[in-house]
């Protein structure tokens, strides 16, 4: 897939010298659905306010659909529609009229079937002349979702849309993010529920300080979930794994009272069974077996913590 947005050396630096933004570099695919993950003042929303001609940038370059956010801002914004954290909403606007008026402010034609075709789409069409103080906390994201989605745009940012709603209404969400890919829109979203990147995003993305850690396709994620390790504690240190072994590449710790092999849980076999007995057979006792597994969320973890 082409790039739909492409971020060069991004940095920003606020008055009194914090830099929010170090040197970040991104690209992000035409029609994906890429999950931003980070701590608390990680710089996330300050990289999706960029993006999106919000803020200024100290230096770097950011185009959307080829267009320069900074020399050609109009065609760049165009492309983009933005779901803030925060729930900003005329109370007293019904929904159809709320998500005219922001198609309208960017100088789009009247369309009533296609904003009639959002609406359905996100379950709205039925509280389309309701007040928008009268809908739940759920259904007003949604309404700023339609409102984002009004003038058509390629890109879609989602800044934490589940942030403080409950488990039901969130898979909710997903379902809603599924369908707008499956439209081609191209979907970034920040977050702090893992299982929210594992369940919907193409690819996952941490950042953490300012820096971007890492940027990597959610399925060679969930292959390293699907790692687990088998630590074997022998009776007796070894000084070196005997060549009968070498094809269950096992790790040896420094003193050799450990190896470790590593499988996956998802293969047909794990190998454990011709492990322990090619191990008997070359003459290694036993003493202890322990297991563990990876998760996503270690990961991230690790990430973060390496970089503190």
């Amino acid at each position: 897939m082409p790039d739909i947005v492409t971020v060069t050396d991004l940095r920003k630096t606020f008055a009194g010298g914090f830099e929010a933004l170090k040197g970040v570099s991104l690209n992000i695919r035409e029609g994906e659905v890429l999950a931003l993950l980070g701590p608390n003042g990680a710089g996330k929303t300050t990289l999706i306010s960029a993006i999106c001609g919000l803020t200024y940038l100290t230096s770097g370059q950011i185009l959307v659909g080829g267009h320069d956010v900074v020399k050609d801002f109009r065609a760049a914004r165009r492309l983009i529609g933005l779901v803030p954290q925060e729930i900003t909403l005329e109370p007293f606007e019904n929904v159809l009229n709320a998500v005219r008026f922001t198609r309208g402010l960017f100088g789009k034609s009247p369309d009533e079937a296609y904003l009639e075709k959002v609406l359905r789409q996100l379950s709205l069409w039925d509280k389309k002349d309701s007040r928008i103080k009268e809908l739940s906390g759920g259904m007003k994201r949604r309404v700023l979702i339609a409102k984002a989605l009004s003038h058509e745009p390629r890109v879609l940012f989602l800044d934490e849309p589940t942030a403080g709603v409950d488990v039901e209404l969130r898979k909710e969400m997903w379902d809603v993010v599924r369908g707008l890919k499956e439209d081609g829109v191209t979907i970034i979203l920040t977050t702090h529920y893992i299982e929210e990147a594992e369940e919907i995003a193409d690819r996952v993305g941490v950042i953490a300080k300012g820096e971007l850690l890492l940027v990597e396709d959610k399925d060679a994620l969930m292959a390293r979930m699907g790692k687990k390790e088998l630590r074997i504690e022998l009776q007796e240190p070894c000084k070196a794994v005997p060549k009968a072994l070498k094809a269950y590449d096992l790790e040896r710790n420094a003193d050799g009272t450990w190896l470790t092999y590593t499988y996956d849980t998802k293969g047909e076999r794990t190998g454990i069974t011709a492990l322990l007995n090619d191990m008997s057979k070359s003459g290694l006792m036993l003493k202890d077996i322990q297991t563990s597994q990876s998760t996503l969320e270690e990961i991230f973890v690790d990430l973060v913590r390496s970089d503190a």
